[in-house]
């Protein structure tokens, strides 16, 4: 049967709603299926670990270092482990709050250091052989999946045993301020050994026509004390495995000096601003005395530690020969370890020790090196003014300040006798004349030691074959 024309276009509504809902319920299936993509897909690449450690094993004390990085979301949970032996000890856990899957906000971490200590100190349970530390990071999952954790490793050899040490041999008792030898063996794994007191450090060296294993160690007594017991052998392995022997069962006692310095104004005013406009890192303390007195203490102090790392870069062989020689034709105003009391208006304001000779002839005379050696410092060093440090080997090095000229370059070898300079005032010296020290790794010592050919004979030649020794 036919239909009407108001029959046809009753019904024609009924046939376009049937599109409409098809349309909606594709797009909830196309929602549907691109959030799950997201939670699929949106865990990010794979994090790229590194592992690195300061030292070539694990010793006394290893300093690990992981990185993991991360796009997308970032890192989730990282964890360092110590394995050996199938037993794991947990070293350190961290634990990041990546934004969600579906979040357009947050911060990711992009990026984490983990910096861990392993060794014998930290993890008494290793035993020697080896061990790894592992690496596990986790990245962020959804709620369809979970991502693999990213693993890496690294694998170290375990040393705890210390070097050998032995065959302890003093040639003599050492005088208080003075100097001494050591001579002693070692043990195949030693990579650096020698005697340390207090902060002075002085290094061994092989023994010239000696075996594989013998060493020998010139060292500086500490003009301020007679007590044996700081002083140590000792002996390190590359991973910091160390090897100690006190050595040394007497000093000899010798007892500072004393003497007194009066302050005046016309004195300070003529030292204080040149040695300033010297060191600009120092500030004004705003007097005149002041400012005195951080010179005298601050930076005598800073002189002293930069002494002791000049020392450090010592030639490891003899460049001396023979005894030193005191300037000709001195007079010594002042000997070495002298306690001096600085008055001032007849007040004490300060106290410091004179660690060197002063040594005075005439007006700008010619300063000669004490020995041949190389030249290592040549400038204004804060009190000593204008100052040459000569380099004798081994260690042993000469000092010479207040110098109104300089003659020589730093890195240029010199020969005993050559002119370095002229004798003058600049830095905290009250008239012209030569500060002259000897130092042992950077610590003053008597200087009357080095300047006589028997001392030097009987107590560093008995055990070191010496060029020269007179």
């Amino acid at each position: 049967m036919a239909l009407t024309g108001r029959e046809a276009v009753r019904l024609e509504p009924r046939r376009r709603g049937r599109p409409r809902w098809a349309t909606i319920a594709a797009i909830l299936v196309a929602a549907l299926v691109a959030a799950g993509a997201v939670l699929w897909i949106r865990i990010g690449p794979e994090p790229v670990v590194t592992i690195r450690s300061d030292l070539p094993g694990i010793g006394p004390r290893t300093v690990v270092t992981s990185v993991a990085e991360a796009g997308g979301r970032g890192l989730g949970s990282i964890r360092v482990e110590l394995i050996q032996d199938g037993e794991s000890v947990l070293l350190e856990e961290r634990t990041h709050r990546p934004p969600g899957p579906f979040s357009l906000g947050g911060e990711p971490v992009a990026a984490a250091t983990l910096e861990v200590e392993v060794g014998r100190e930290s993890t008494p349970v290793l035993v020697e052989g080896e061990a790894t530390v592992r690496v596990t990071v986790e990245r962020p999952g959804t709620l369809l999946r979970r991502p693999r954790p990213r693993v890496a490793e690294l694998t170290l050899p375990v040393r705890l045993r210390p070097p050998e040490l032995s065959s302890v041999r003093v040639t003599a008792t050492p005088t208080q301020s003075g100097s001494g030898v050591l001579r002693y063996l070692v043990g195949d794994s030693a990579v650096e050994s020698g005697v340390e007191v207090g902060p002075y450090r002085f290094p061994g060296h092989p023994l010239p026509g000696g075996g594989r294993q013998e060493r020998f160690a010139l060292f500086g007594v500490p003009y301020d004390s007679a007590d044996p017991s700081p002083f140590r052998l000792v002996a390190r392995d590359e991973l910091g495995n160390e090897a100690t022997l006190r050595f040394l069962g007497e000093v000899e006692p010798s007892p500072l000096r004393s003497s007194t310095i009066r302050l005046s104004d016309g004195f300070m005013a003529r030292v204080v601003p040149a040695i300033m406009s010297h060191t600009p890192e120092l500030q004004d303390r705003g007097s005149l005395l002041d400012n005195y007195l951080m010179l005298n203490g601050e930076l005598r102090r800073m002189n002293a530690e930069r002494m002791v790392e000049i020392a450090a870069d010592s030639a490891p062989r003899q460049l001396w020969n023979g005894p030193f020689r005191q300037m000709r034709n001195t007079q010594v105003m002042d000997r070495f370890a002298t306690r001096r009391q600085y008055l001032y208006e007849g007040r004490v304001v300060d106290t410091q020790d004179h660690l060197g000779f002063d040594l005075a002839s005439r007006v700008q005379d010619d300063v000669p090196a004490a020995n041949s050696g190389i030249v290592v410092l040549t400038e204004y060093f804060g009190i000593y003014g204008n100052t040459v440090i000569v380099d004798h080997g081994f260690g042993l090095q000469t000092l010479y300040s207040h110098l109104s000229r300089i003659d020589v370059e730093a890195g240029q070898e010199v020969e005993a006798g050559q002119r370095l300079g002229l004798s003058g005032q600049t830095g905290l010296a009250g008239g012209d004349h030569l500060h002259f020290a000897v130092l042992l790794g950077g610590l003053p010592v008597n200087p009357l030691e080095w300047f006589d050919a028997r001392w030097i004979r009987d107590h560093v030649g008995a055990v070191l074959p010496l060029q020269g020794s007179g």
